[in-house]
């Protein structure tokens, strides 16, 4: 079964909007992972407006499942994550002032860059993964770098989805079928939620990993948070 891995920035996000402790991100991941989450995600940014760095060293003892550390490889981030030393790391080309991610790599051109930076990790014992869009050429070239896995960007396939076009899947069945020839592992995360990811999943070959965050939290709000997790878990068997 795909696992699941929850991202709680945006609990972060709502206790940095207060300057204090509450909703405690330790105790959220503890809960999360009690209700059947098979990993927590985190992405902090240079900026720290959500996830903080030390939250990283607050989490490391807690995560009990697969801890997942996104980001843009800046010496800072290669430093915190050889420090914690996660089950994973992705790679995402954010821009520092990026609201949220919104491109894969080029790994054409940042191949060089990316080969050594996975080299790095991979002699740390931290899986890679690199953050890639539904560009052949472009896996082709992840694959290069000696990535263990890629994580397929999902927006656009959800807002497509949304407008009743199922076709949309479709790039990212052919980019999962490719990275496999090539020995790589498929995630996928961005947008991706209880209306869409059953589709998703049931589609796209060899899926190891969702990511969810947004979604998940958002329709927490609604449904509650015990309840939600196990709703993804159900849309992932």
């Amino acid at each position: 079964m795909t696992k699941l891995s929850v991202n709680i920035n945006k609990i972060a996000t709502l206790r940095n909007a207060r300057g204090g402790d509450s909703p405690n991100l330790v105790q959220a991941a503890i809960d999360i992972q009690s209700f059947g989450a098979e990993g927590i995600t985190v992405h902090p940014r240079p900026d720290e407006r959500h996830i903080r760095y030390k939250d990283v060293y607050d989490l490391r003892p807690i995560v009990t499942t697969e801890f997942n550390i996104e980001g843009n490889p800046i010496q800072k981030f290669i430093d915190l994550v050889l420090d914690v030393k996660p089950e994973q790391v992705t790679l995402v080309p954010d821009a520092v002032d990026a609201i949220t991610s919104n491109a894969g790599w080029d790994t054409i051109t940042n191949q060089s860059f990316l080969t050594e930076v996975v080299a790095e990790f991979k002699h740390n014992n931290i899986r890679t993964s690199i953050f890639m869009d539904t560009d052949m050429n472009l896996i082709e070239a992840a694959a290069k770098t000696g990535t263990d896995r890629i994580e397929l960007y999902t927006e656009n396939y959800a807002v497509e989805y949304a407008k009743g076009n199922r076709d949309a899947v479709k790039p990212y069945v052919e980019s999962a079928v490719l990275a496999s020839k090539l020995g790589m592992g498929i995630n996928a995360g961005h947008d991706l939620s209880l209306d869409n990811l059953q589709f998703f999943a049931s589609q796209v070959p060899n899926l190891l990993e969702v990511s969810i965050g947004h979604a998940l939290i958002s329709e927490s709000l609604y449904l509650g948070l015990q309840n939600v997790v196990n709703m993804y878990l159900q849309k992932l068997k």
